[in-house]
């Protein structure tokens, strides 16, 4: 059974003739009527009385033309679909991302992506990096913006920027005064960190343990804001992404660079190998490529 013979069909059906439907089909009246013959060949039942001035549905091409004016009707909706996504008219991009990035950089890509974009929706999950890889597999993702390293050869992997860790300290506390802070400074200070399982912490945690100490963890949490707060409370220290630090002010933390070299982390967009991003998803790729760089 063949698209066009679908067509066919439902033409002779709504003009009661085969030269008309033809006409309208763009084909000679022949191979019109072959096809239509084939595939009544092919059902083995008539769908077609053929009369001397015109045709007459027959009850089985009664049940059948409905269903094959259906079909056509969602294959050209599919099409018109598939057309407006290539346009960039309609489509979703859905977007992993850790939530350590995900309030700091989002918000301004996806306003200019929303104002470039207006017809495109875009879906965006925070989750940590072992969930956004699995997510990604699972092709639930387009893309994912995490932090590396990612030793997984199954992503492409594009770095978009690097940022640095800054020192947050309590108000008044005795580092704040300090123009420049050495890790060798942090060794007695309580940590307040992200949860086990968010590659932020991890990071910290690596970056103590090459400067030779074991910095002491006194507070856990899923939330950066959450711990700028634990911070300024005076419950301990930590380090903060760049893109988190607010602007200055009373209410702050207080922040200072570590004498280098500084920790730092690397934010990266990644993809399966297998599945690069669609067409929506390159125009969000683009338009956070233009915001970063």
């Amino acid at each position: 059974m063949e698209m066009h013979q679908l067509r066919y069909v439902v033409s002779v059906a709504r003009t009661g003739n085969f030269s008309r439907a033809a006409e309208q089909c763009h084909v000679s009246q022949p191979s019109l009527s072959q096809q239509i013959q084939k595939l009544e060949e092919e059902l083995g039942e008539r769908l077609f009385d053929r009369l001397k001035r015109h045709v007459k549905l027959t009850a089985v091409g009664e049940n059948f033309v409905p269903r094959a004016a259906r079909i056509l009707e969602e294959v050209e909706s599919a099409s018109r679909e598939a057309r407006d996504v290539q346009g960039l008219v309609h489509g979703t991009v859905a977007i992993g991302v850790l939530p350590t990035i995900a309030p700091y950089l989002l918000p301004r890509v996806i306003a200019a992506f929303a104002k470039k974009y207006p017809g495109l929706e875009v879906v965006v999950q925070e989750e940590t990096t072992a969930q956004l890889l699995k997510l990604a597999a699972a092709c639930e993702l387009d893309f994912a913006i995490a932090s590396l390293p990612i030793p997984d050869e199954r992503f492409v992997k594009e770095t978009l920027f690097s940022e640095e860790l800054f020192l947050a300290v309590p108000p008044g506390h005795r580092l704040a005064k300090r123009r420049g802070v050495a890790a060798s400074d942090l060794e007695k200070e309580r940590f307040i960190l992200m949860k086990e399982g968010h590659c932020l912490g991890d990071q910290v945690l690596r970056f103590c343990n090459r400067r030779d100490f074991q910095p002491q963890v006194s507070l856990r949490s899923t939330q950066i804001e959450t711990i700028k707060a634990l911070v300024r409370a005076g419950l301990g220290i930590s380090l903060i992404p760049a893109m988190a630090i607010e602007s200055l002010k009373s209410a702050s933390p207080v922040y200072r660079s570590l004498i280098r070299p500084s920790p730092t982390r690397d934010i990266c967009v990644m993809w399966p190998r297998n599945r690069p991003p669609g067409v929506p998803g390159q125009a969000f790729l683009q338009v956070l490529r233009d915001d970063v760089g």
